[in-house]
């Protein structure tokens, strides 16, 4: 009578190739899930970013300040910097210089593992 079954040998390669395919299919979800994240990450972060520099720009005296989103974007947060506009590299930006403010708004997210950078120039209030 023959025996029937698999041998030692048979299920090992059995289990490594299992294990191989297993690996490269939960790397291939990690990834997936990473670039899920960062999509939504630039979907959102320049659009909010508009959003705040719009309230700024719409209100006298800007300070520098930080904030979150609140409730509807959980994770997101804001930081604002003002300083004078400067422009060494153009004499006739030069001009301008004293009249200008250089707004820095940056949207972060996931403890500053993703960040979005709005740079804009306004008129200093007088």
């Amino acid at each position: 009578m023959k025996n029937a079954g698999f041998t030692l040998l048979e299920v090992m390669i059995a289990l490594a190739i299992l294990a191989i395919a297993l690996t490269s299919l939960f790397g291939s979800q990690s990834s997936s899930v990473r670039l899920a994240t960062e999509t939504r990450f630039n979907i959102q972060a320049p659009l909010l970013a508009q959003l705040q520099m719009a309230r700024f720009q719409s209100t006298e005296g800007i300070i520098a300040d930080s904030g979150d989103f609140g409730d509807e974007f959980p994770g997101f947060q804001w930081k604002v910097e003002m300083e004078d506009a400067t422009f060494p590299e153009s004499e006739l930006l030069q001009q301008l210089e004293g009249q200008l403010q250089h707004l820095i708004l940056v949207v972060f997210w996931g403890e500053d593992l993703y960040s979005f950078r709005l740079d804009s120039y306004q008129r200093t209030p007088k």
